[in-house]
């Protein structure tokens, strides 16, 4: 069973962020994706930030953008973004799957050796994987998860998170600061192997629990956390939640029933190959 390590960077005590004055190392290419569900107001900004920012982090890199299933404008955007630059590219789901298998998308679809993602909600900054990078550059560990600061969410949402915390701690022994910080980045070689079954929002817990049970190294950072500017929010839903009840408590009962079974099942993080 892989340790968990918690660091970051030195925090100012006025603003709890990171110091600038020292830029995160280079790595040598860096696949970026985040998940789009009816995100028109936010796609372009942050495809924007992503072309803006990546070069100061890595030699060369790739944009992803996961469409899954959105009824807005976001399929076009996400296409004429990619038209317009070759180092991003637009995948799309036909129908609307769930976060999980938004984000189990995005790692099929990455070329790099590292791997990082976001949301696309931009409560989260491109240059904050610079966090990760850095810790990465340390001691190259399998994992980096990121953990909200301070979180910028409103108060049902941060209840739901503690008490969700609290239960992947219990049954599943996964001491992870912030499970659901959608700030992460994974060596590429640690995910092969990796069968995720949860299509919905128990898809992270259940990713960093079966990295975990196969004996790979998690470490975390402290980033920061944004509000919400534009778009609404989905992951407090009461299907969604559910969704996640549901999984959480499947693999669970697997565990207990037959555990290397258990850990075999659902599909692989970087697809067939």
């Amino acid at each position: 069973m892989s340790a968990i390590h918690q660091a970051g960077p030195a925090m100012t005590a006025a603003s709890g962020a990171a110091p600038t004055d020292a830029a995160p190392p280079r790595v040598p290419a860096l696949s970026y994706f985040f998940p789009a569900h009816n995100e028109e107001a936010n796609l372009r900004g942050l495809v924007a930030e992503a072309l803006e920012t990546l070069p100061t982090l890595a030699d060369s890199f790739e944009v992803i953008i996961v469409d899954d299933g959105s009824r807005d404008a976001t399929p076009r955007i996400a296409d004429e973004l990619a038209s317009a630059d070759p180092r991003v590219r637009a995948v799309h789901h036909a129908k609307n799957k769930g976060y999980g298998a938004a984000l189990r998308t995005g790692f099929a679809a990455s070329r790099h050796e590292l791997i990082a993602f976001t949301d696309g909600d931009r409560q989260f900054k491109v240059a904050d994987l610079g966090r990760l990078t850095a810790r990465y550059a340390e001691d190259r560990p399998d994992v980096v998860v990121g953990f909200r600061i301070k979180r910028a969410d409103p108060l049902v949402r941060t209840l739901y998170a503690k008490a969700y915390r609290l239960a992947n701690r219990i049954f599943f022994g996964l001491r992870i600061t912030d499970v659901d910080c959608a700030c992460k980045l994974f060596r590429r070689d640690a995910l092969a192997g990796i069968n995720v079954e949860s299509g919905g929002a128990f898809f992270s817990a259940e990713l960093l629990i079966k990295l975990r049970a196969a004996g790979h190294r998690v470490v975390e950072v402290g980033v920061p956390h944004y509000p919400r500017t534009a778009g609404s929010p989905t992951g407090a839903k009461p299907s969604v939640v559910f969704r996640a009840a549901r999984d959480f408590w499947r693999l669970r009962l697997r565990l207990w029933a037959a555990p290397g079974r258990a850990l075999r099942r659902g599909e692989p993080i970087l697809g067939e190959g």
